[in-house]
């Protein structure tokens, strides 16, 4: 792995540890969350196909939508999305 490459990855790491789980991104906080969205406890949630998640994707009603990196709805509200850490830290 080059300078770059490595320095590219911790950054990105930097940037995923900004997330608090609080799984509003997911529907956490709506009536028809995603499928993927697990409570994970402590009000804290995990994707179960996270590392996979980008892409189409369903919700627990069957609703088709979306799934794509937060950088891309940062400049969106959704319900809780003053909970997001990457609203509060762009």
């Amino acid at each position: 792995m080059s300078e770059y490459e490595a320095y590219q990855d911790r950054k990105s790491q930097d940037y995923e540890a900004l997330c608090k789980r609080c799984g509003a991104c997911c529907g956490a906080l709506d009536k028809d969350p995603c499928e993927h969205l697990k409570l994970a406890g402590d009000e804290t949630y995990i994707c179960d196909i996270y590392e996979y998640r980008f892409g189409l994707r369903t919700t627990v009603g069957g609703k088709k939508f979306l799934c794509m990196p937060i950088r891309r709805i940062l400049f969106k509200t959704w319900s809780g999305s003053e909970f997001c850490a990457y609203k509060k830290n762009p």
